[in-house]
């Protein structure tokens, strides 16, 4: 019997088990999967905590109810991996051999990397919402908070659901203009990109949304340090922006037992082929999701179109085949801009997001890069979509190669 591991039980982990389970014979292969939570958070539902559309009961479920059956699952933390011995040794004492492991470890924030960040204004003024704690922290705060200057600050990249930062600035928007204090609110998104997105024409878009909104934008600001005392942030340059509430996406980093294996980059991510998906430096050794080194977003549907390629070149390396399938770098995302609207991009390592519509080209429905109703009720329905497809490795009607039906490129 040979074991297949796969560290991180989290969206990509899950998806790949539930996956693969169907295509290795249970006779000759074992699926391990190690993830020491027990409960499986819907991260996107993040976002709508601070603002009262969710509570932690509704994005919150147990993890085991996704895992196949027939697989191992063992709940414990892994404490390094030794790939020269295929061997993985864990925190109770205990070892795992592999013939072939994949890793789905995910990335998470480290506020501690950044001078005073975690201060003593921590989750008093200083919120983040890339965590459950954070999220619902930064709620029972605006239930209260009467105005001032709300910041939202990119530390720097990579950073996990790129558009969220922007998603987050759009909602407040609404939100404190519903509460009748928007006039209070002065609202300002710093980053440390040259304008909103990465990409220059989904970027003079969301630019002008923001101008629109009369929230201001500082570009060019990699975050240097938190002066919790005179509640201002500073870049490495010494410019500085106050804050009343600072809400912060702090730096990322992959998880620490990548670092500490000798598999990850400076950032502790996994380096591996940017197509095949495979380790740079051990071929039993596969990567998916927001473990990775990769050039694409740390999305939710990027994990779902890596596990449709990944899943075919584990198979082609068990059988001693080439690895035909390649990424592209395919990522898709709802872009909410308050007000019940929203936006769709698709894109990937080559092309820019476009205008035009999604999934069919006169059809639609989706519109991308421009608002629309349609787009936010896509947004709403992909929650339905990650507990019952997604998590569950099931096929979707949206192909994991990018198209460029539909799009405009004029």
């Amino acid at each position: 019997m040979k074991n297949l591991v796969i560290i991180g039980g989290g969206t990509a982990g899950t998806a790949m088990a539930n996956k693969l389970i169907k295509y290795l014979p249970s006779d000759k292969w074992k699926i391990i999967i190690i993830e020491k939570a027990k409960e499986h958070f819907y991260q996107p539902g993040f976002l709508f905590l601070p603002f009262g559309y969710y509570t932690r009961d509704q994005i919150t479920k147990p993890a085991k109810i996704f895992f196949p059956k027939g697989a191992d699952v063992i709940n414990c933390e892994v404490d390094r991996i030794y790939a020269d011995k295929n061997l993985i040794s864990l925190k109770d004492g205990n070892s795992i051999a592999y013939d072939v492991l994949l890793i789905a470890t995910g990335t998470r924030i480290s506020p501690e990397d950044t001078p005073g960040l975690k201060g003593e204004l921590w989750q008093k003024s200083v919120f983040d919402f890339y965590t459950i704690e954070g999220a619902e922290a930064l709620a029972r705060f605006f239930k209260t908070w009467e105005g001032g200057n709300l910041v939202i600050n990119i530390a720097d990249n990579p950073i996990k659901c790129p558009v969220a930062p922007l998603e987050f600035t759009f909602y407040a928007d609404e939100f404190f203009t519903r509460k009748g204090i928007r006039e209070k609110v002065k609202i300002t998104y710093v980053t440390p990109m040259s304008g909103a997105f990465t990409k220059p024409k989904a970027s003079k878009f969301l630019g002008s949304l923001l101008e629109k909104k009369n929230i201001n934008i500082v570009t060019d600001f990699f975050l240097g340090e938190v002066d919790n005392t005179n509640k201002k942030i500073l870049d490495f340059g010494g410019r500085e922006v106050p804050f009343d509430c600072l809400v912060t996406i702090p730096l990322h980093s992959g998880d620490p037992v990548i670092s500490k294996s000798g598999l990850g980059d400076e950032f502790g991510f996994v380096k591996a082929n940017k197509n095949t998906l495979q380790s740079v430096s051990y071929q039993n050794i596969f990567v998916i999701g927001d473990a990775s080194n990769l050039p694409a977003s740390k999305a939710g549907s990027v994990a779902h179109f890596q596990a449709d390629i990944l899943h075919k070149n584990i198979l082609s390396f068990i059988n001693n085949e080439p690895l035909k399938a390649s990424f592209d770098g395919h990522s898709n995302c709802y872009i909410e801009t308050g007000y019940g609207k929203g936006i769709l991009i698709d894109f990937n390592y080559e092309t820019e997001p476009l205008p035009g519509l999604f999934p069919l080209p006169v059809l639609g429905p989706f519109s991308l890069l421009k608002e629309s109703r349609i787009n936010h009720y896509g947004k709403l329905l992909f929650k339905w979509i990650y507990w019952n497809i997604l998590l569950k490795g099931r096929w979707l009607p949206i192909p994991s190669k990018m198209s460029m039906k539909g799009k405009i490129t004029d």
